[in-house]
C-alpha cells in the first residue's frame, strides 16, 4: 500500500492534473503529469481504471492493485522523482490480459520519460 503522503485523493486534484499537465502513453497506460513541483513535498499519485475498460469491479481493481504495487516498488528503489506535484496513471483495455511483470516494465518506461 502506498503511504498516505503519496496518495492523490480529491477529484478536483485529478481534474487539475488532467487539465494542466502533460501526458505520456505506452502499452496501455497513460500517465498525466501535473504542474512542476517547486517545494520538497512528495509527488502525489492517483490510479484510474474506468468502467469502459471492464464492467466488473474485480477486474478494474486488479489492474489498479498491480499499477499501485509497481509504483510502490519504484518508490522503494528511489527511481521516482519529485519533479511534479501530481501524477495520474490511467489504464486501457490492453492491460486486462497482462501480468505484473509486463505492467511493471511499462510503468518503469513511463517513469523514465519524466
Amino acid at each position: 500500500m502506498l503511504p498516505k503522503q503519496h496518495r492523490l485523493k480529491k477529484s478536483n486534484a485529478f481534474t487539475a492534473t488532467y487539465k494542466t499537465g502533460t501526458s505520456f502513453h505506452r502499452d496501455g497506460i497513460t500517465m498525466f503529469c501535473g504542474r512542476k513541483n517547486n517545494s520538497s513535498n512528495p509527488t502525489k499519485v492517483g490510479f484510474v481504471v474506468s468502467k469502459k475498460i471492464h464492467k466488473r469491479a474485480v477486474k478494474r481493481n486488479r489492474i489498479k492493485r498491480l499499477m499501485r504495487e509497481s509504483y510502490r516498488l519504484l518508490l522503494k528503489e528511489n527511481i521516482c522523482s519529485n519533479k511534479y506535484i501530481s501524477i495520474v496513471f490511467t489504464a486501457s483495455t490492453k492491460l486486462l490480459d497482462k501480468n505484473f511483470q509486463e505492467i511493471d516494465n511499462t510503468m518503469r518506461k513511463l517513469i523514465k520519460l519524466i
